[in-house]
């Protein structure tokens, strides 16, 4: 791999993707190391020597892309809303070493964006470690709910909690006489084929024959969605549907193509036959969070896997950008990551191969071993991305 310069190694990851929304993929990682991070998960464990606390940390179900940003809130099927890590499209049996340091890792290259110095990030990464090994050592699993959040978490919470879906839906779609129909929003969403709306259009209405309630599946509109950094590129869909009933209890959906995790060449424990990519992704999520978000399931769709849920705007994602750096927040929002981080991984104890919970509380009494070892390489790595992120920069403008 020596001889491949970062970029070949960008490009040959990126194969096979849609070739405009490549380009926007690359353009978003040009702006700054922290999408760069973002994008390129690949990179980050091609990278990652698996040796020593990055080999022999107990197995745990992860996300493995685990960053700032891919933290959320979001509507369970019981319709209560949550605050979980909320993408598993990378997820796997993998050391629990992994996950933190990534996120660690993010959290270093972000302190630009964040607009928080070095010393005020290394505070942080240290904050995250000890909050997530004080929750393991407990060896409990709990739930953020809006009762016990605070800060930042809270404010995510109880903006879903009180959005009407009317408002959501206006946002999204017009309203010409009875049906809506779904907006075209630049940078969100492009038209699909007649072809592909209508394999969409089947597709949905097959799996809504064996819900209990056909009716809600009923589809009114298909677009292109565009949304994410790693992702971007793969086939992904915005779906109207009928819901609850026109106009305004009609719901949104995102069907997005599953494909192998990145993870997948190099995590030292072997994983289960899963039947399809999407299946892995839905079990494992499934397995991580209290309650998943509303309508996942896995779907096959002409022999392509892909994930289907409830529509979540990325409005309700954690952006810390807005935060300027004041630091008091910025901690209380760590602290809930390093929690969610931890109980996640306890509640999938046990499954399939995963450390039992007795083990993640051994490995937690051990930390004054491991805690250097991961700050170090999430301090070294940053730097890494740092580099890694102007020899792409500068490729990109010639």
């Amino acid at each position: 791999m020596s001889h491949q310069t970062v970029v070949d190694r960008i490009i040959e990851f990126n194969q096979n993707r849609d070739p405009e929304l490549l380009k926007l993929k690359y353009k978003a990682m040009s702006k700054d190391a922290f999408v760069f991070l973002r994008g390129t998960c690949h990179l980050f464990y091609q990278d990652l020597p698996v040796e020593d606390v990055f080999q022999f940390a107990p197995p745990v179900w992860s996300c493995g892309d685990l960053h700032l940003q891919n933290f959320g809130t979001f509507k369970g099927d019981d319709r209560l809303v949550y605050f979980d890590v909320n993408d598993f499209d990378e997820a796997l049996l993998m050391p629990c070493t992994w996950d933190i340091t990534r996120l660690m890792t993010s959290t270093i290259v972000g302190a630009h964006t964040l607009n928080i110095s070095d010393e005020d990030a290394l505070q942080l990464c240290q904050y995250f470690l000890e909050t997530y090994t004080n929750e393991l050592a407990t060896g409990k699993d709990r739930t953020v709910h809006n009762e016990v959040s605070t800060g930042l978490v809270k404010e995510l919470l109880t903006q879903l909690k009180t959005r009407k879906r009317k408002d959501f839906l206006d946002e999204r779609t017009e309203l010409k006489g009875k049906p809506r129909s779904l907006k075209l929003i630049e940078v969100k969403t492009t038209p699909a084929t007649e072809a592909q709306r209508q394999i969409v259009t089947d597709a949905i209405d097959h799996y809504g024959d064996s819900q209990k309630n056909p009716k809600f599946y009923k589809v009114l509109d298909v677009m292109h969605r565009i949304a994410g950094t790693g992702s971007l590129g793969l086939d992904r869909y915005v779906i109207l549907v009928e819901g609850n009933g026109s106009p305004n209890q009609n719901y949104l959906l995102d069907l997005k193509a599953a494909r192998s995790s990145a993870l997948q060449p190099y995590t030292p424990y072997s994983q289960p036959d899963w039947n399809n990519q999407a299946e892995r992704i839905t079990a494992i999520q499934d397995r991580f969070q209290e309650s998943p978000p509303a309508l996942l399931t896995p779907l096959v769709i002409q022999n392509q896997p892909y994930v289907l849920r409830e529509l979540q705007p990325t409005a309700d994602r954690v952006n810390l950008e807005s935060k300027n750096g004041k630091i008091k927040r910025l901690k209380k929002v760590i602290k809930t990551m390093a929690e969610v981080t931890a109980w996640g991984q306890m509640r999938s104890t046990g499954r399939q191969n995963s450390a039992i919970a007795d083990e993640l509380i051994a490995f937690a009494a051990t930390a004054s071993e491991w805690h250097p070892k991961v700050m170090d390489y999430a301090r070294s790595y940053a730097a890494q991305v740092e580099r890694d992120y102007q020899a792409f920069k500068s490729r990109l403008n010639q």
